[in-house]
């Protein structure tokens, strides 16, 4: 979204808002909209952020900064806004999160996919500590112990999203069936979903590094990606396999490489989703196509 208040009022002036809801751009801070483009989409994933809110205000007496108090502060001030539409300058989040990793260090353009693992990672990280006493990652006597869970990751084998390959001319569903499709090398190997979560991110693997070229190209295939959604690809013991999802946000690449570009996040009616579905034809140019996709489970 744009950092101009007026603007983004009048764009979001003919659409019916939630009475309940607010509706805040974040302001770029030089090549920032992987970050803000994906902090918009959890803002919208609401059980994810009823729980960074009440983090919020357990934690309200903390005084030690962390990327996670970080973002509990800039949800909380997206929440409490008097007015539904505005914007907002991230500034201490941006900072803080400059200031613990190397990546983002910097005013190059980065992956949205590779900041939300960062993000989710060290939250949970962050989360981890506090339940072991604060002694940084887990502890000087806890190294070998196995990782509680928390409410952002949990183990058996922990998934903050779904990397799914994608082809020309397919749909979500046909991604998934190849995700979970079975692989022979010396023994057949299979990947299932043994429990669902209340939030599905979808990470459409859209960067493809060319050898020839040096250099990684955007896949700019059409894949169509469904207003609800249900897995089929869980495992035999999976409780309620039939779960429902529905799409609540979008993170959108617009551009033709991974270092060039921009990002947005999206909540749009249906009958202009299909613009983000990606192209019809091989021809390499610009296109505005869907990275992440953010599912919200019904129950």
């Amino acid at each position: 979204m744009g950092n101009n208040p007026t603007q983004l009022e009048k764009e979001m002036g003919s659409v019916q808002l939630p009475a309940n809801e607010h509706y805040f751009g974040l302001v770029n801070f030089g090549n920032t909209c992987y970050c803000n483009s994906v902090l918009q989409a959890l803002y919208f994933c609401r059980p994810f952020r009823e729980k960074v809110l009440q983090y919020k205000h357990q934690q309200k007496n903390q005084k030690k900064e962390t990327l996670l108090m970080c973002l509990a502060d800039l949800f909380y001030n997206i929440a409490t806004q008097k007015k539904k539409v505005g914007t907002l300058a991230p500034k201490r989040f941006i900072t803080r999160l400059r200031k613990e990793c190397e990546l983002f260090d910097n005013y190059m353009q980065q992956d949205a996919h590779e900041f939300l693992n960062y993000l989710l990672n060290r939250v949970a990280e962050l989360l981890q500590a506090e339940k072991q006493g604060g002694k940084g990652k887990g502890g000087e006597n806890n190294s070998q112990s196995k990782p509680e869970p928390t409410w952002v990751s949990s183990k058996d084998e922990d998934f903050l999203d779904l990397s799914v390959d994608v082809e020309q001319n397919t749909s979500i569903t046909h991604c998934l069936r190849g995700f979970s499709c079975t692989e022979t090398l010396c023994a057949e190997h299979k990947m299932r979903i043994k429990k669902l979560p209340q939030i599905l991110a979808l990470h459409l693997k859209r960067f493809k590094y060319t050898e020839q070229l040096k250099r990684f190209t955007k896949l700019s295939y059409r894949v169509v990606f469904p207003l609800e959604l249900r897995l089929f690809n869980t495992s035999d013991d999976a409780y309620n396999p039939d779960r429902m999802y529905d799409l609540v946000a979008v993170v959108v690449h617009i551009g033709s490489s991974l270092n060039r570009g921009h990002y947005i996040s999206i909540k749009i009616e249906a009958s202009s989703m299909e613009d983000f579905f990606g192209l019809s034809s091989d021809i390499q140019k610009n296109s505005e196509t869907g990275y992440i996709l953010f599912y919200q489970s019904r129950e």
